[in-house]
């Protein structure tokens, strides 16, 4: 049994090595296009500096305003009304005559 899956693992091996292997041909690089650069001319002379504007003025503090008043405590409800009481039940009749069934002893 050892030897029967040893000997299917080196078929397998030997197998897969005698494939053929695919090549991968990369593409060629994109040609280089040279680009001419424009050379800036020469930097102009600053500018005169400008007037500094004046401080707009503060605004009013504001008051605050004033704390409202609590409300009244609202009136207790009604007590409700005592409920009716329920109907008596009729008184019960008497028993009959009770029958007392002593097992045999075997």
């Amino acid at each position: 049994m050892k030897n029967t899956i040893l000997v299917a693992a080196l078929f397998t091996v030997f197998g897969l090595a005698a494939c053929e292997k695919t090549t991968v041909n990369n593409p060629p690089a994109p040609a280089v296009v040279e680009v001419p650069v424009v050379v800036p001319g020469p930097a102009g002379a600053d500018g005169a500096t400008g007037a500094t504007g004046t401080d707009g003025a503060t605004g009013a503090t504001g008051t605050d305003g004033a704390t409202g008043a609590t409300g009244a405590t609202g009136t207790d409800g009604a007590t409700g009304a005592t409920g009716t009481e329920g109907e008596k039940g009729k008184t019960g009749q008497d028993g009959e005559s009770t029958i007392v069934v002593v097992p045999v002893e075997k």
